[in-house]
């Protein structure tokens, strides 16, 4: 908005001003509190036509399968009680639970200090976001662990959110992830509250261990097929766009990690025992991410007894069912290349940035998380914070030019409250 420059005491004018951004900022909240977004509607980032899409390929689990906060609480008690059993750690975690929404995708843990954070895009640890265990860690002491809030990129971890090659930064980037942050903040807080010395290196290893045992061992699986009612949700959705893509004459795909006997149990409840008819190509057992990177694995048929096949592959037929094999491979038996081909996964690195941008197929990220922030957002909470937030940040652009001491003086009272924001 347009303002007159000053013509007496400046601070007066100044606050003049801000009272005249604050008034007509809450005029227009009731308008922007009407323009709700639709928790369930499709984001583009890059436009496209489903016209021109003919091949549509999927992941498994929290794709196709989508599953109930059920499966969070028994990878944690699982894991939990392998730390008990064969890692001997103390039996007083078994007083520990599974603790929903206590961490979100996409947080970094720092593997030497047994600290579990927000870092943002720029490198800089996001002061506030910062556990030991179970309790926030004062950011002073953040700052003093650190020297600062910037963390170096050569600590960070890779790509792939993996922590190697002396990077002591583990992104934890895929919805399985919730109960090992979890459990990792548990231990942590365990130890701690019984003045236990240990080394977080370990604990971390003992507990990626666990975690994996969970999925290697098929102990999860097991569990999943012996109650698959009370674990996948919202089947009859995946079925009705399958069906839909199908009868539209589109080609479908499946490249999963999971093993077969786990999928086919999924699909049949999903789906039914005739899912296989809707795909023209199933992979299991991939290995993603290393799938769209190593050229070197070929692909073997499995029998539906899960039996492996050591003839060589020429084709990939419908209704058979292959497992490992590597992208160049599936390119050059399907020739599904370039933007006629739409793969959806939940994973942003392990599933859908090398499609990206080493194939240039069309990507779709499946990300559950945004139903709940779009609710919040939708709030009149929300707007009526953001849109001030982003009325005196644009206050504070125009009269940053006013450098006498009595227009600092008011203008660090501005940058105080939107901090406070």
């Amino acid at each position: 908005m347009c303002t007159s420059e000053p013509r007496g005491d400046t601070t007066d004018w100044l606050w003049s001003v801000y009272n005249q951004t604050k008034r007509h900022t809450e005029g227009l909240i009731p308008t922007i509190s009407n323009n709700f977004v639709n928790p369930d509607t499709i984001f583009a980032n890059n436009e496209m036509s489903l016209q021109d899409t003919e091949i549509y390929g999927f992941d498994y689990d929290y794709t196709l399968a989508f599953y109930s906060s059920h499966l969070h609480t028994l990878i944690f008690n699982v894991a939990r009680d392998i730390l008990i059993q064969q890692h001997r750690y103390p039996e007083g975690l078994k007083n520990y639970n599974y603790i929903p929404d206590f961490v979100v995708r996409g947080l970094h843990y720092d593997v030497q200090k047994a600290l579990l954070m927000k870092i943002d895009a720029f490198h800089y640890i996001q002061l506030g976001t910062v556990y030991r265990g179970l309790h926030p860690v004062p950011d002073k002491e953040v700052i003093a662990m650190y020297e600062g809030s910037h963390v170096p990129l050569e600590i960070m971890s890779d790509f792939y959110g993996k922590s190697s090659h002396g990077h002591t930064m583990k992104q934890f980037m895929d919805i399985f992830s919730l109960p090992e942050m979890t459990l990792l903040s548990c231990v942590n807080d365990y130890f701690m509250k019984h003045n236990i010395d240990y080394e977080p290196v370990h604990l971390y290893k003992d507990v990626k261990e666990a975690i994996r045992d969970v999925h290697v061992k098929g102990i999860m699986y097991r569990a999943v097929e012996a109650d698959i009612e009370k674990y996948i949700c919202y089947g009859e959705q995946t079925h009705a766009v399958l069906k839909k893509l199908s009868t539209n004459g589109k080609k479908m795909f499946l490249i999963t990690n999971s093993p077969f006997d786990f999928v086919d149990r999924g699909m049949n409840y999903i789906v039914g025992k005739d899912w296989r008819d809707l795909f023209d190509v199933v992979i299991v057992q991939a290995d993603k991410p290393s799938f769209f990177n190593d050229r070197r694995k070929p692909f073997r048929r499995v029998t539906e007894k899960g039996m492996l096949l050591w003839d060589r592959i020429h084709h990939l037929e419908k209704g058979q069912i292959y497992k490992q094999g590597n992208l160049y491979e599936f390119l050059r038996l399907t020739g599904w290349r370039g933007s006629k081909v739409l793969y959806f996964g939940d994973h942003i690195y392990s599933d859908l940035a090398d499609l990206t941008l080493k194939h240039g197929w069309r990507t779709g990220a499946i990300i559950p998380e945004l139903r709940k922030e779009i609710k919040i957002m939708n709030t009149e909470e929300y707007v009526h914070t953001m849109t001030w937030l982003q009325s005196l940040t644009n206050l504070l652009e125009q009269m940053q030019v006013h450098r006498d001491a009595a227009s600092q003086s008011v203008i660090e009272h501005w940058i105080r409250e939107r901090e406070d924001l």
